[in-house]
């Protein structure tokens, strides 16, 4: 699939200054769709929006198609009726700018967030009839995740492999008689999922009619603890206690001399097959409802992924295996047409890979602080880049560039840089982004650190460390006038700004306040 030529901005939801301790769905995340609109670029790139599991990372979460509930906005909430505002008190959590104390967001926004649903099917209002179609709508994967949600819950958030063997077996009787009794939980949790996608489906819509479009993100492996492994356990080397028996992660390399054990279950990709890709095809679709284009996580992992057998604590014993290659691809493309992927394909890249991706002709990522390490990275310059190509600065497991330039980066890494780009009086991060912006890369994406010029305390996450990541976000007031005109500058002069609807090019005032309130 062929991209219009594009440029945007890397920030995770729960980056954006909100007032109730991390970034959400609210009035924060209309003013940076007016912040790129204004700076003329048409790319808001995301992280998963799956609710998370171990570490509240994004990329292990505990559902495929669920959305998070804490990037539902109590104040839109407010808005609608759900909650009383002066029950919304923001200076109980973390102030804007500060990192996310996720245990202590969660204490205090979840019993907010279940007490608006109770309270909205009480009463009842205009979103009734919404909610029953978004529940007969949807059924397919709510009513799982909703059951695994409440069993989690009443079991203290103990793994799924350790309740009842009834219900870890998913006997229909006993979920029956669980549903039963917990009916009241259970639709509360289908209302709160209802209210992250009404305004999830609102943020799209008012960026949509400014030209903006969302990159998602798709991880390749999915959480041992999770509904999808629950409802889908013939999916996964599991054995009959229903453990996992091979496990998903790296093999040792320069940066680790064990490697990285990630620990998700790996696919039986025979039984995926036997199935039509049935869950493949419902994730890829869901996921393109919920986003314009999509990056796959561990692209490479289609082709040939590290099998660790689980018993083992490092990924040192594992051996290669034979991924699902272009015959998953391909039922995709016929079951779901055009595939607007992104394939991440950095670290330890083989030329099937490569190939691979060529032939299914995605394009693969361009990382510019890769670039300057030895002659072997100067795939990473521009003037190797060819047009199906996204260009990054850095991604959210990168250090900031600002971070990288001042101590991340090799004496001999900064002086190729330098004779590369030149010594820029506005910063080497500013060299970065017109290197990235000017390159002949369809698409080229900022993080918003680099933007804003932060250092290495403020970068995303640092793969090699389990806790203390995702919890970065930026303070208000931060994204200036001047640094929109300077975008913007740098976006027309390289041909990227965005095509508008009628609506975007009038300024639609009445457009604007729906979706703002």
């Amino acid at each position: 699939m062929s991209f219009e030529r594009l440029a945007g901005i890397l920030l995770h939801p729960t980056s954006l200054p909100s007032g109730n301790g991390i970034g959400d769905f609210g009035p924060e995340a209309y003013k940076f769709a007016d912040f790129l609109f204004e700076s003329k670029l048409g790319l808001w790139q995301i992280l998963p929006l799956s609710p998370p599991g171990f570490g509240n990372s994004p990329y292990s979460a505990i559902s495929a198609f669920a959305g998070n509930p804490l990037l539902v906005s109590l104040d839109r909430l407010a808005d609608r009726g759900w909650i009383a505002r002066e029950r919304l008190n923001p200076s109980d959590l973390s102030p804007s700018g500060s990192r996310i104390d996720f245990e202590q967001v969660k204490a205090a926004k979840l019993p907010l967030l279940r007490e608006g649903a109770q309270n909205f099917l009480e009463r009842g209002n205009g979103d009734r009839r919404r909610f029953e179609n978004f529940k007969h709508e949807n059924a397919w994967w709510l009513e799982d995740f909703v059951l695994f949600e409440v069993i989690r819950h009443v079991r203290q958030g103990a793994s799924w492999s350790t309740w009842p063997a009834e219900l870890a077996g998913r006997e229909p009787a006993a979920l029956h008689k669980f549903g039963v009794e917990y009916q009241r939980d259970l639709e509360v949790e289908r209302a709160i999922q209802f209210a992250f996608f009404e305004q999830w489906r609102a943020l799209r819509r008012y960026a949509a009619e400014r030209g903006i479009k969302f990159v998602g993100d798709v991880a390749i492996f999915v959480n041992y603890d999770s509904a999808d492994v629950w409802r889908n356990p013939d999916l996964f080397y599991l054995d009959d206690k229903l453990q996992p028996t091979l496990v998903a992660g790296v093999p040792p390399d320069a940066f680790s001399s064990t490697g990285q054990r990630w620990g998700n279950p790996l696919y039986r990709w025979d039984v995926c097959k036997a199935r039509g890709y049935d869950w493949w095809v419902q994730r890829m679709s869901w996921t393109l409802t919920a986003c314009d284009i999509v990056r796959l996580d561990h692209f490479r992992g289609f082709d040939s992924y590290w099998a660790i057998p689980a018993p083992e604590s490092t990924a040192v014993k594992g051996s290669w295996a034979t991924g699902p290659k272009d015959d998953l691809f391909k039922e995709l493309r016929k079951r779901l047409g055009d595939l607007p992927f992104i394939a991440e394909d950095l670290g330890m890249i083989t030329p099937d890979v490569y190939a691979l991706r060529d032939r299914l002709g995605i394009p693969g990522m361009k990382v510019l602080q890769f670039a300057f390490g030895d002659p072997g990275a100067h795939i990473y310059l521009p003037h190797n880049f060819e047009e199906n190509c996204v260009v990054y600065t850095g991604t959210h497991d990168n250090d900031t560039t600002p971070g990288w330039w001042a101590a991340g980066a090799t004496a001999e890494e900064k002086r190729s840089a330098a004779a590369y780009m030149g010594q820029a009086q506005d910063g080497m991060h500013w060299a970065f982004i017109r290197a990235a912006f000017t390159s002949v890369a369809k698409l080229a994406i900022v993080p918003l650190q680099d933007v804003l010029d932060l250092g290495s305390a403020h970068r995303m996450n640092t793969p090699s460390r389990s806790d203390g990541n995702w919890g970065w976000r930026f303070e208000s007031g931060a994204l200036r006038k001047n640094l929109a005109e300077k975008l913007a500058a740098l976006s027309i002069v390289s041909d990227r700004v965005p095509a508008l609807s009628a609506a975007g090019q009038q300024g639609d005032r009445e457009v604007r306040e729906e979706f703002a309130a």
